[in-house]
């Protein structure tokens, strides 16, 4: 007979109150600094914005500087779309943690527990270590 009155509540699959409310300061957080990330974003494509429709515009710049204003620009929209695709993840995992916090931690594909330093440095992981190596050497 198994007696688990003497696991803690992680070693049992589940991550303690303490670890639930560490990660759910570490998610809020990243999510702050994403956000903050992609409205400075915003702001400096707002600006220029307003300096291409400034009387300067009137003057036409060298092509390979056109060329490079373009390469910024689309940089720019990439670095958005990541972030816009890690607030996304960010606010699955909240919600996660807010619908079933018993569940939260748990990997997607073998249900076992994602341990807490994963979570802590990743703390939107959904899956375990070994499942994602499993999923990276697949594709």
């Amino acid at each position: 007979m198994i007696l688990f009155h003497n696991l803690t509540p992680y070693e049992f699959g589940m991550l303690t109150k303490k670890q639930l409310k560490h990660i759910e300061g570490r998610l809020m957080d990243e999510r702050a600094r994403a956000l903050k990330a992609l409205g400075l974003f915003d702001r400096i494509s707002k600006l220029d914005r307003e300096s291409m429709d400034s009387d300067l515009s009137a003057y036409t710049d060298h092509m390979a500087d056109q060329g490079t204003e373009a390469m910024e620009r689309e940089k720019a929209a990439l670095f958005a779309t990541k972030e816009g695709r890690y607030i996304y993840r960010l606010e699955g995992a909240l919600r996660r943690l807010y619908n079933d916090p018993k569940t939260f931690g748990d990997c997607h594909t073998c249900g076992s527990a994602v341990a807490f330093e994963r979570l802590d440095a990743l703390p939107h992981a959904r899956y375990c270590i070994d499942c994602k190596r499993k999923e990276e050497d697949e594709a």
